[in-house]
């Protein structure tokens, strides 16, 4: 099974593949076309000479390396990541998986790490565009924050892949598969054990661009899974 996991920043996405990579019959990939969008775009993202030193900056070289990949595959994925030019007949043979978390905290977190986020450095709108194309199960974080066990049972039976309790926790630090951007992003994660709990009151909602998010947001949360 390759699993190709669809998200914008500072979305849970790390903590996820982190669950995913703790099976032992998963091997786990963090954003794959990320060097190969920082070379084709030319934007000024944080640890960019090191990101394009140690990763593949050929989107075709990545979408190969992925079709030929073998064995149980867990791919974090950025879809604000996929230029126009890029590959992504890869796409059709994943299990395709969309993992959202509301705007407002988005923001917040991301404005922390990057000062001035544009609505493409978050990615909504990107994201819908590769739910119409590939659809699949769309996740909620709070839903995975407020029942990791629950939501990740539920999830694992929806693409047909049995439950394994290693995805409940992993150790803390730096894993073999963190991308090179990790010393900047994973701080947080990289302390974690766990999923953190549900999270407290949102943060407040009348950003800018947190109004022009809303509406992607909601189109995928209209079909998000359930507890």
């Amino acid at each position: 099974m390759k699993i190709a996991m669809w998200s914008g920043p500072r979305n849970l996405s790390t903590a996820m593949m982190y669950s995913f990579g703790n099976r032992p019959d998963f091997e786990a990939w963090d954003e794959p076309f990320y060097a190969a969008y920082l070379k084709a775009t030319g934007i000024d993202h944080p640890m960019r000479d090191d990101v394009l030193k140690a990763h593949e900056t050929d989107p075709e070289a990545v979408a190969n390396k992925i079709k030929s990949a073998s064995g149980n595959l867990y791919m974090k994925h950025m879809g604000f990541q996929m230029e126009p030019d890029f590959p992504m007949d890869w796409a059709k043979d994943c299990v395709n998986i969309h993992l959202i978390r509301h705007p407002s905290r988005v923001v917040a977190s991301y404005a922390a790490k990057r000062e001035n986020p544009t609505l493409r450095d978050i990615g909504f709108e990107q994201q819908v565009e590769v739910y119409e194309r590939f659809p699949g199960p769309v996740i909620d974080s709070a839903d995975v924050r407020r029942d990791p066990e629950g939501m990740l049972r539920k999830l694992c039976a929806e693409i047909g892949l049995g439950f394994d309790p290693a995805m409940l926790s992993w150790p803390a630090g730096p894993k073999d598969f963190d991308g090179a951007w990790a010393p900047h992003w994973y701080n947080a994660v990289h302390r974690s054990t766990g999923f953190a709990g549900a999270e407290g009151p949102l943060p407040d909602c009348t950003n800018d661009l947190v109004a022009k998010a809303m509406p992607y947001y909601r189109t995928l949360e209209t079909h998000r899974l359930s507890l």
